[in-house]
């Protein structure tokens, strides 16, 4: 399963034969009805230039594939007989995402209408866990889910998961995940065979939900997001750029203090140690444990000095280190999610005063994520949707 990055449709890069550009076509018609429904096929029509004629023979494969359902008549705008309203199918093709965290396992369900429809979530520490282990476990929920889809007349199209680390591109490789140490894992080889698969770095998902799901974002951002460790990715023109490899993004490791303390990666002084919630707890003086964001808000909330001094200082590194990739890759905004977004008020103050004083352009915005940790596991299962939307002839019979 190939998910596409874009806010364009996959099917739009295919070649002009006539059976990509039916598949372009589809894809149109799919993507609009998502984007604008309930729309009649007029509507369809004149939003993407194609005659009705042409349309509706589209609309009818994709009715009888289950990607298109019928509503009834439009509410009549005007004189005339008033066309049959079209919505995406809220039965038919679903998207699972799943997430492997550090302490967590979680999958939900997304049917094409963007709708949350199951979800299941294990708190687990899977640090000293195998790879195989942990998905077997995982694979436990993703079996629930998809009973749970099948009874809300929902099939599942393919599975993608959101892991903390250093995912080859094009493969279901984790390269490297330092705070799962788990190194060169194939995850196929333990994952349900029947569901096509796509792995990715959290932060990728993460970026990916804010580009699909959030607030207007920006065509240009850099997301950053923090559990464990902390993750980042750059969207260009609306894409991920995800560098040669896939490897783009990895500024938990970017050295803030070269001499600092040794990190799990092998590097010394990287600003996980310095802005990862086990630091920021560790500075705070607070014990590790259950809901530990909650608690470090709910206590910076309160006025507790130690806490806010260590969330000031948390931000103060994550400012030093996006620094140089602000001035480097120049994106519109930086884009805050997962625990950061929840701690951004006594974050973003410090954070802003390092990078005004060191960024050479004329300035980045700081936006707090309306997706916050949601964002992995609702960008992993929107991945799967959109790659339905793209390439409809995958499900039209």
């Amino acid at each position: 399963m190939e998910c596409d990055d874009s806010k364009q449709t996959g099917a739009g890069r295919l070649p002009d034969t006539q059976q990509g550009m039916r598949r372009r076509n589809l894809s149109r018609v799919l993507h609009t009805v998502a984007a604008d429904g309930p729309l009649s096929r007029a509507g369809v029509a004149s939003r993407i230039g194609l005659t009705r004629a042409a349309v509706s023979t589209l609309v009818d494969e994709l009715i009888r594939a289950g990607l298109l359902e019928e509503l009834g008549p439009e509410r009549p705008a005007r004189v005339g007989r008033p066309g049959s309203a079209l919505a995406v199918s809220a039965h038919g093709p679903a998207g699972i995402g799943a997430e492997v965290g550090v302490d967590h396992l979680a999958v939900c369900v997304v049917d094409l209408r963007g709708a949350v429809r199951a979800r299941a979530v294990r708190q687990v520490d899977n640090r000293a866990r195998t790879p195989k282990a942990v998905l077997a476990d995982l694979t436990a929920l993703v079996r629930q889910m998809v009973v749970e889809a099948g009874q809300e007349g929902l099939r599942p199209a393919g599975l993608a998961i959101a892991v903390p680390g250093l995912v080859a591109r094009g493969t279901h490789t984790v390269v490297r995940a330092p705070n799962l140490d788990w190194h060169d894992a194939d995850l196929s080889a333990w994952l349900p065979a029947e569901l096509p698969l796509a792995v990715d770095n959290e932060a990728n998902f993460g970026a990916l939900a804010e580009l699909w799901l959030g607030d207007a974002a920006p065509a240009d951002f850099l997301h950053v997001s923090a559990e464990i460790g902390i993750g980042a990715a750059l969207v260009v023109d609306g894409r991920l750029l995800r560098g040669s490899r896939g490897f783009a993004g990895e500024l938990g490791h970017v050295p803030v203090w070269p001499e600092g303390p040794e990190c799990a990666c092998g590097g010394r002084g990287c600003l996980e140690q310095y802005a990862g919630e086990e630091a920021v707890l560790r500075a705070a003086g607070l014990p590790p444990g259950a809901d530990r964001v909650a608690v470090l808000a709910e206590r910076a909330a309160a006025g507790d000095e130690q806490v806010r001094v260590a969330l000031r200082d948390a931000g103060a590194a994550l400012g030093i280190a996006l620094t140089g990739a602000v001035n480097l890759l120049d994106p519109r905004a930086v884009v805050l999610g997962g625990a950061l977004s929840r701690l951004a008020p006594w974050l973003v103050p410090s954070l802003e005063d390092e990078l005004g004083r060191r960024i050479a352009g004329p300035g980045c915005d700081v936006v707090v994520s309306s997706i916050g940790s949601e964002g992995p596991l609702l960008g992993a299962a929107h991945a799967v949707v959109r790659a339905v939307l793209d390439d409809p002839m995958g499900v039209v019979v």
